[in-house]
């Protein structure tokens, strides 16, 4: 088994509550800013898109199948984060068949991290007003990356992985601003349950922070006033 190599940065200590809905982050410099995920997801087309899915299949499927997925997501998760720490043990998942199946399937390409930052971290931007929790910053084929693991049943079409690098860019802007360093990857990796692994990789775009400050800004519009507090 694969041993990985820490770089190890000085992690943010930052809490997160719910307030009306939506995750907040209070930052150590006394902030209150919401998740990057509840940003993009406030967007009107994308919450009209996610009840036009849910009409279609109903309230009872839709609740099941978004239980299943956030499940076996969490426990990829858990799973990945283990074997960069170097320290997995699969017996601690052996009720979670799926997600050890869908881990061993994506290995290779685990495989092609090293040299490792942060992982499941905190970062925040006091500029851009935003805040999340990164799943891994690290060398990716020997690049500086924000990477971020996601799970599916199948392979997803481009159209969908768009808002995935929409949310990379904003971590990548975090990290410069907390950090001082810039990446030149944006890899998003999507362990699927059909035994697929699903690797995109691109540099950071304009046009993915042009889309993430329109998703800001809607959603300052919106609900700034409920959750953004500037200390």
């Amino acid at each position: 088994m694969k041993l990985f190599n820490h770089v190890g940065l000085d992690p943010i200590e930052m809490s997160a509550e719910m307030v009306g809905g939506k995750r907040v982050y209070l930052t150590p410099t006394g902030h209150h800013y919401p998740s990057v995920t509840t940003v993009i997801g406030n967007n009107a087309a994308k919450k009209a898109g996610i009840a036009k899915w849910r009409a279609r299949v109903g309230e009872k499927a839709a609740n099941a199948k978004t239980t299943r997925a956030t499940g076996r997501g969490t426990k990829y998760h858990s799973i990945a984060e283990d074997y960069f720490n170097n320290d997995l043990d699969l017996k601690k998942y052996k009720s979670h068949p799926l997600p050890v199946l869908m881990f061993h399937h994506s290995r290779p390409d685990l495989d092609r991290i090293n040299n490792i930052y942060l992982q499941e971290a905190a970062l925040y931007s006091k500029h851009l007003e935003i805040a999340g929790r990164v799943d891994c910053i690290a060398e990716f084929d020997g690049v500086l990356s924000i990477i971020d693991f996601k799970t599916a049943a199948e392979p997803k079409r481009e159209k969908y992985l768009y808002d995935y690098f929409v949310q990379e860019t904003a971590y990548a802007c975090m990290l410069q601003e907390n950090y001082g360093l810039s990446v030149k990857q944006l890899v998003t990796i999507v362990a699927c349950e059909n035994g697929e692994t699903q690797v995109k990789v691109l540099p950071p775009k304009k046009e993915f922070f042009m889309k993430l400050m329109s998703y800001i800004s809607e959603y300052q519009e919106q609900h700034g006033q409920e959750t953004i507090i500037r200390g």
